[in-house]
């Protein structure tokens, strides 16, 4: 497999997850500037700040989409454009996970990073949840489950985001084994790693006991 589809997988994901959904709804059904409340952040929970509930929940699953559907698109053109040729399959079951890791990589970079807006984006769990849900479903339910039960019981969404990242890789590791190779592990685990670092903001309020509690008044 060549280089150059390495690098066209990697920049169509990484525009494709960089546009900046919270931004743009924001600024198109009120005219403010998203960044301009609570964390400055572009993501769903801060478009709910705005008190346009609505909205949040449409940015929530379009920031989603933007993750899942590189990979999809990579699935599917596997079984078409990408894989066939005229001596028949070009790229290997291997190649095709490699390219989805990579895209789940750079959907998630462009989310957090975009070119758009300084690189100053997102913190990745709604476009994370996308390229999980794309790449290991299975290894999703268990994570979701998790991060249910640490919310219910702390109250703590972003400690159920945190942890919810470090255990998917683990997940993935034990029920897709087939597709867990060493490459496709490294992306994954990157993937975890800057949803975490990400958060690293919340991790000091959580160590300091000043973390803002799920449907607590902010103070």
């Amino acid at each position: 497999m060549s280089i150059s589809t390495y690098i066209t997988v990697a920049v169509i994901s990484y525009l494709f997850g960089s546009i900046p959904f919270g931004y743009i709804l924001v600024r198109l059904f009120t005219g403010s500037d998203v960044r301009d409340q609570g964390s400055g952040n572009i993501g769903a929970t801060n478009v709910a700040r705005t008190g346009r509930k609505g909205l949040a929940i449409i940015t929530l699953m379009l920031d989603a989409l933007k993750g899942f559907i590189p990979i999809y698109l990579i699935h599917q053109a596997a079984t078409s454009i990408f894989s066939r040729g005229p001596s028949g399959y070009l790229l290997t079951a291997g190649d095709v996970r490699l390219l989805a890791a990579l895209a789940a990589l750079c959907a998630i970079t462009g989310h957090m990073y975009p070119v758009w807006l300084k690189f100053k984006g997102g913190k990745g769990v709604a476009t994370g949840l996308g390229v999980f849900v794309a790449l290991a479903p299975k290894a999703v339910l268990v994570v979701l489950a998790v991060f249910v039960v640490i919310v219910a019981i702390t109250r703590y969404v972003s400690l159920g985001s945190i942890v919810a990242a470090m255990l998917f890789p683990v997940s993935f590791f034990f029920l897709d084994r087939q597709q867990a190779t060493p490459p496709v592990m490294m992306m994954i685990s990157a993937v975890s790693l800057l949803i975490v670092w990400k958060h690293r903001q919340n991790i000091g309020r959580l160590v300091a006991g000043n973390e803002n509690k799920f449907g607590a008044k902010k103070t």
